[in-house]
């Protein structure tokens, strides 16, 4: 079993999604609405879960069981946030409701205050490539690494040794 590596895998794939949507965002202006905040929540825990569990497992500070739950915990946030990603391209291409604060009509203030920041709706993609949203692909990349990630603690998928710790 390879509990270790993939815990550190899943939170080095959470890392470098969370890296991405920030480079969509503050690179390529791709401002992120509601829902794609909730998206970005398990992966920041997958990534402490994951790399936090791996390091630890390296120093000797947990057992093989420890961080075959760790490394369990962090794919299941993975599953999680693309269980979100799932919903908000369902949102997106006005196949199910959407929450009401960012899929709703917005309340506008009258008189001089001027309380109505641009908000970004959930139920409209701001990217897309062939057909897909940014929700969608984190949806399906997520459950991919996630069924890799599950075959690989069954021990079903080989990973690359990398001088081994044996408990």
């Amino acid at each position: 079993m390879n509990a270790e590596k993939v815990a550190a895998l899943a939170g080095t794939y959470s890392l470098l999604m969370i890296l991405g949507a920030l480079g969509f965002q503050y690179i390529g202006g791709v401002l992120p609405c509601e829902m794609c905040h909730w998206q970005r929540w398990p992966h920041d825990g997958a990534i402490v879960v994951g790399i936090g569990g791996a390091l630890l497992y390296a120093a000797g500070l947990i057992d093989r069981k420890i961080v075959t739950a760790l490394a369990a915990l962090a794919l299941l946030l993975i599953a999680v946030s693309g269980g979100i990603g799932a919903y908000q391209a369902l949102v997106e291409w006005k196949l199910v409701l959407g929450p009401a604060s960012c899929t709703g009509p917005r309340f506008v203030l009258g008189a001089h205050a001027d309380l109505n920041g641009s908000v970004v709706r959930c139920d409209v993609a701001g990217w897309r490539l062939f057909g897909i949203s940014l929700a969608g692909y984190n949806a399906l990349i997520s459950w991919a690494v996630v069924c890799l990630g599950a075959l690989a603690l069954l021990g079903k998928l080989p990973l690359p040794s990398f001088g081994n710790r044996h408990d």
